[in-house]
């Protein structure tokens, strides 16, 4: 077993160390050579991926400058760093400042190498937020979970905000990071359950449609049922007579009965009406949130996983990815605010904040959970 001597050993010098932690050497090194320097170095201890750097960079903002004539002669203010750092890094080899100083080629170049540290800050940042961003989206236990992962989402577009005008920007500012592929949620027993009862609910009330633009068919966990999404609303809009007959006939138009879609599968699954659309919609969409933004986090710790990419190709393919939520927020925005009565003009001059309808349809318009046909 190692002793903590080695362990220490092994995270201050790693076999195989990254860019970031040989900048975060040589600009420590370089402060030891010219302490006056950390003036000039827009950086915190937090910037630094090895907790050790952090803590020596902390002390040497702590500790005096010294002398540069005295500096030049003695070793005290290294000394003076050293012990105001030991206590907070109990293993710190108290050889280490030599081997920083070993680490510096150039003192002279301490503000590239800060600039590293910022960007590699800036690479842990963003995966961190990505991270939580998906496992808050994934958080079956939490209460209100779209309104936490949009809350996460926020947070994650403040902070791109902030490191926008950061980094400058360059040509091939897109990462080319080959991105995971989109995919499509899960499709449990509730989730086709629901998109079952919009499909037949809106055949039924075709009048509801209308107002429903904020679902799309890429929001169904199952391609058939999108499918026959459009081809309800496309009946809706064009003003033409909806009902199972009319929309059987829009489906077989659009080439989508098969050997094991069949009219009769299709006429059983429009006639099964329960609800009201809006209430299945909302629940769709409130799927398809959740699921947009698990692709949004795979996509960014994608970017943030490669080392080749730049800080500004980081802050734009970030967001990029979170352009699509947002698409998908602003959709369940609108289907998720309550409408003002119309009669009331007070109510229509007010501005309603967005609110998630609780609860479920009247008991009245519900059915039991059932095997449905051709699921």
């Amino acid at each position: 077993m190692p002793t903590s001597s080695e362990e220490t050993d092994d995270i201050l010098e790693p076999a195989s160390p990254q860019a970031v932690h040989i900048a975060e050497q040589a600009l420590l090194g370089a402060l030891l050579f010219e302490p006056t320097l950390i003036a000039e170095v827009d950086l915190e201890a937090e910037h630094f991926d090895n907790r050790t750097h952090g803590v020596l960079f902390a002390a040497m903002r702590t500790v005096s400058l010294p002398d540069p004539e005295r500096h030049r002669e003695n070793a005290d203010w290294v000394a003076a760093v050293y012990a105001k750092a030991r206590p907070q890094a109990p293993g710190l080899p108290h050889t280490y400042p030599h081997t920083l100083a070993r680490a510096c080629p150039r003192p002279d170049h301490a503000a590239a190498y800060a600039w590293m540290i910022r960007a590699g800050h800036t690479r842990r940042t963003l995966r961190v937020h990505a991270d939580q961003l998906g496992r808050t989206a994934a958080d079956t236990t939490l209460p209100h979970r779209a309104e936490a992962t949009v809350a996460q989402a926020e947070r994650l577009g403040d902070l791109l905000d902030q490191l926008a005008g950061q980094f400058a920007p360059h040509p091939g500012s897109l990462p080319r990071t080959p991105l995971p592929p989109d995919t499509v949620a899960e499709a449990t027993e509730e989730a086709v359950d629901d998109e079952r009862l919009l499909l037949a609910t809106a055949t039924g009330s075709p009048q509801t449609v209308t107002t429903m633009r904020w679902l799309t068919a890429s929001d169904f966990t199952s391609a058939l049922h999108g499918s026959l999404w459009r081809c309800i609303t496309a009946l809706v809009h064009r003003g033409a007579p909806v009902d199972t007959v009319t929309v059987l006939w829009e489906v077989e138009q659009a080439g989508l009965l098969t050997g094991t879609v069949t009219t009769r599968t299709l006429l059983e699954l429009l006639s099964d009406t329960h609800g009201v659309p809006e209430h299945w919609g909302e629940k769709i969409l409130h799927r398809s949130l959740l699921h947009r933004a698990g692709m949004v986090a795979d996509h960014i710790i994608a970017v943030t996983d490669d080392p080749a990419t730049t800080p500004y190709q980081l802050i734009t393919g970030s967001r990029r990815a979170l352009a699509h939520f947002t698409s998908v927020h602003t959709r369940y925005q609108r289907a998720t605010t309550p409408t003002p009565p119309p009669s009331s003009p007070a109510a229509r001059s007010r501005s309603t904040p967005p609110s998630i309808r609780a609860g479920p349809v009247p008991a009245a318009t519900m059915r039991p959970r059932r095997a449905g046909v051709a699921r």
